[in-house]
């Protein structure tokens, strides 16, 4: 199996930027994706962004597109997430996952997650 750890939250204003960062465990040569979702109190978890560890295609939620950049890096089976201009209602738990097929936004397709980071944006 493979293990996920994301590192990199923290609280910063409005504003602000933070960059994200989730290893594997190991490295893997099948097709995966690797993606970032976020849950805020009382709300569903939802999708922010993903790319493909074997084309490098990237997909983003309209929330975020412009804001945040999506990247990885193969050798270090790292994916990383650049959030600028964050806001108020970027405030979340972000987590990473992996899963071992094409481009998804659904959740519940991915194979692996990790524990979390908390993002917190304050005005």
């Amino acid at each position: 199996q493979v293990q996920l750890v994301e590192s990199g939250g923290g609280l910063v204003q409005a504003g602000a930027s933070l960059r994200l960062s989730c290893t594997a465990s190991r490295r893997t040569f099948t097709p995966y994706v690797m993606g970032w979702f976020r849950q805020a109190p009382g709300k569903e978890r939802e999708f922010v962004a993903a790319i493909s560890f074997t084309t490098s295609r990237t997909d983003y939620a309209d929330s975020v597109k412009g804001r945040f950049t999506i990247s990885r890096d193969n050798a270090k089976n790292t994916v990383y997430l650049q959030m600028n201009s964050l806001k108020l209602e970027d405030t979340a738990v972000y987590y990473c996952a992996m899963y071992f097929g094409v481009m998804t936004r659904v959740p519940g397709s991915y194979d692996y997650w990790g524990q979390g980071t908390q993002v917190t944006v304050s005005s």
